[in-house]
């Protein structure tokens, strides 16, 4: 690519270190009018460190002392000619670099600009890029494991598997179809239905990875339900572990919902606390509890809370009706004052069987909230370790659309249907997997998925 992009890669404000990356074929040309070395060796060598200031070229001005990393083509980020200003790290100062590099031949990056070279240059392939991001947006060890691990190339290698089986299908049923006086029909119609079959079966385990990658990714959409003064808030904030949500014996404190992440033992929840379920005739309230009700029907899971000290009423039967038939664990509060309601807990286990008994308050019970977590969304270690898994909504739809060309090549094999029409099925669903790591994608495609990027990434 013919022109030198610039960016800032630290984030925004003050901090100990800020950085300002360029890369193309101008970089080392733009740096040379800015950059005053201590060390006056002109010679450029791949990963080094020189120490010196940033100036202002028209005055000899010193804007910062520095130390610029170098990295030459083809070994950097970018396979470009490449370098990094690490300054101390102040807006002021990074602002004011970026603008004499622009000043001096460069062009500002776009978002994901960096990564988009990358790609293009062959570096890394698409599914690697689209690691990179949520590595960077990464909320617990395990999801950052796994892009990781994709970043890596697991999940390529995989397609790439999975891609050259049906491309050694494709040869031999070309070769049948050209030279058929050298191998039987009914041998060909079986050879390719056993390798169609063994296609099949591993296109539907990466489906079924998306399920624990997007747990992994996304986390698990957790719902807080219960009436006004059950404790939901303070549930919320014992979790938390700091008072996010305000506590009061006042009913419909909480009129909107409160959005908190938090990492339960590498589970990532997504905890949702909410308003008080409620015959109410605030108008504001209303439309707190009408959300409420919303969100538990797009919930992963909910926790429902009851208040132990207090017999279930019309409230009590309403919230029975939202969680029935849903993921849930049923929270008997405020134990710390009344231990024991054996009349509630029956009643309430014909409905869910996952009942624990808790003091939000007091911190009683909460370790087997956790547990009980733990238990419905376990992860097996050793077969994350060792399986790929997919957690891009983009990837599993493309994987779904091959494994239904591999269906469909099936049961025309099992139909004796003509060869060349198996064949169809198979290269369609070949392209399909060639989008996933960006052999046959669009630009437009590649333009979307790069926007998410950061500037300076």
């Amino acid at each position: 690519m013919e022109n030198t992009i610039v960016a800032i890669s630290t984030a925004m404000g003050n901090g100990g270190i800020g950085i300002v990356r360029m890369s193309g074929e101008k970089s080392f040309e733009i740096l040379e009018k800015i950059f005053r070395p201590k060390n006056k060796d002109s010679f450029i060598k791949g990963y080094q460190i020189k120490y010196g200031n940033i100036v202002d070229p028209r005055n000899e001005e010193i804007i910062d002392e520095v130390l610029v990393s170098y990295f030459v083509s083809p070994k950097s980020y970018t396979t470009e000619d490449m370098c990094e200003i690490n300054t101390h790290g102040g807006m002021v100062v990074e602002k004011r670099i970026l603008e004499l590099c622009l000043e001096n031949g460069a062009e500002i990056a776009s978002p994901g600009e960096f990564t988009k070279r990358a790609f293009l240059n062959g570096r890394i392939d698409l599914s690697q890029a689209e690691a990179i991001i949520d590595l960077i947006n990464s909320k617990t060890i395990r999801e950052a494991r796994e892009s990781i691990n994709q970043l890596e190339g697991h999940l390529s290698s995989k397609i790439e598997s999975i891609r050259q089986k049906m491309l050694d299908l494709m040869i031999a049923i070309d070769v049948n179809i050209d030279y058929p006086e050298y191998d039987e029909e009914e041998v060909t119609k079986n050879k390719s239905l056993n390798e169609l079959k063994i296609i099949l079966e591993e296109l539907i385990k990466l489906e079924n990875s998306f399920n624990t990658g997007k747990v992994l990714k996304d986390g698990v959409r957790t719902v807080i339900l219960g009436k006004t003064n059950a404790g939901k808030s303070s549930l919320l904030n014992r979790i938390l572990k700091e008072d996010r949500a305000i506590v009061s014996n006042i009913e419909g404190t909480t009129r909107d919902t409160i959005e908190e992440f938090v990492d339960i033992e590498g589970i990532p929840l997504k905890l949702i606390d909410t308003a008080g379920i409620r015959n109410s005739s605030n108008e504001i309230e209303q439309i707190g509890i009408q959300k409420s009700k919303k969100l538990a029907n797009s919930a992963d899971l909910i926790i429902a809370i009851f208040d132990i000290t207090k017999n279930l009423d019309e409230d009590d039967q309403e919230l029975l009706e939202i969680i029935k038939d849903k993921k849930c664990i049923i929270l008997l509060n405020k134990i710390d004052i009344l231990p024991e309601n054996i009349d509630l807990e029956n009643k309430l286990k014909l409905i869910n069987k996952n009942i624990l008994k808790i003091s939000a308050m007091e911190d009683i019970g909460i370790q087997s909230l956790y547990d009980k977590i733990i238990e419905l969304y376990s992860f097996n270690t050793e077969s994350l370790s060792n399986d790929v898994l997919i957690s891009n909504e983009r990837h599993k739809n493309l994987i779904q659309k091959a494994k239904m060309e591999i269906n469909e090549a099936i049961n025309a094999t099992e139909n004796d249907m003509y060869i060349d029409i198996i064949s169809i099925y198979i290269t369609n669903a070949m392209n399909y997997l060639a989008e996933i790591t960006g052999n046959n994608v669009t630009d437009d495609v590649i333009d979307e998925i790069f926007k998410k990027f950061c500037l300076g990434k």
